[in-house]
């Protein structure tokens, strides 16, 4: 089972940090190609620019949420656990309870969004004219990538161990 969970968090350690790097290089390639044009003629300009960026912002801002979660980032109470340590665990539950019923609501309607826009013949950007529910389909797939991740999270929480990492032989355990 550990070998399994250490095999999806690698899947989705590779899925997150790879679409982030090559579509934020991406919008910044885009961006400086525009500055520069803009500032180098004065009649070139990419006008498409402005929607690739605005559609990797709305791609990096969920995939960054699945990111956050693995690395324990998420915005959580924290200073009650501090005052009362006793309440770290029930919190910490109450917190990812709350991730993944949000990550459900996100797969539930993201799915119903993405069916309707993709019945919708005229639903297309304005400038690249790429239909829409591409960018809707992004909604439950991230989703189901939170739910995952933080049921793996959680369970390493509440059991104290660690799921994602390849196990310790037994020289390394020696060693340290």
């Amino acid at each position: 089972m550990r070998k399994l969970i250490r095999t999806i968090h690698r899947l989705l350690a590779f899925v997150e940090d790879w679409s982030l790097f090559v579509t934020v290089s991406v919008a910044l390639v885009v961006a400086m190609a525009n500055v520069m044009l803009r500032k180098m003629t004065s009649d070139v300009n990419l006008y498409w620019s402005d929607e690739v960026v605005r559609k990797v912002i709305f791609f990096s801002t969920y995939v960054g949420c699945i990111t956050a979660i693995r690395n324990r980032s998420l915005i959580r109470i924290d200073a009650l656990p501090q005052l009362f340590p006793i309440l770290k665990k029930p919190l910490t539950l109450a917190s990812h309870l709350s991730v993944m019923i949000f990550s459900g609501f996100m797969v539930w309607l993201g799915v119903g969004l993405t069916r309707m826009i993709y019945q919708d013949q005229f639903a297309k950007t304005a400038s690249l004219q790429i239909p829409e529910w591409y960018f809707y389909a992004v909604l439950p797939v991230v989703g189901g990538m939170m739910f995952v991740r933080t049921l793996i999270v959680a369970v390493e929480d509440w059991f104290g161990i660690d799921l994602s990492s390849a196990p310790q032989t037994a020289k390394e355990g020696q060693e340290g």
